[in-house]
């Protein structure tokens, strides 16, 4: 599993958060998804890497900009994980 943080400018509220994470869940099969108009980030978690060309096509097409997306191998954190 991988964890991406894409950095996104140009949310601005709640509204904005819930528009970027449906977009994604549309574009791509992802476990997880979360936006933060605070932070300028969405977090994604899916099994497999997403192209940034990809992801950046997704973002740009609800009306924000992708700025840069960085991933890492994601471990899941469960109650009985040790």
């Amino acid at each position: 599993m991988v964890k991406i943080t894409a950095k996104i400018d140009g949310m601005m509220c709640g509204m904005c958060e819930a528009h970027m994470n449906d977009a994604v869940r549309a574009a791509f099969d992802v476990k997880s998804v979360k936006s933060s108009h605070k932070k300028g980030e969405t977090v994604i978690v899916a099994e497999n890497e997403i192209p940034e060309d990809a992801l950046k096509a997704a973002v740009e097409k609800t009306g924000y900009k992708l700025i840069s997306a960085t991933s890492e191998p994601y471990k899941k954190k469960g109650l009985f994980s040790f």
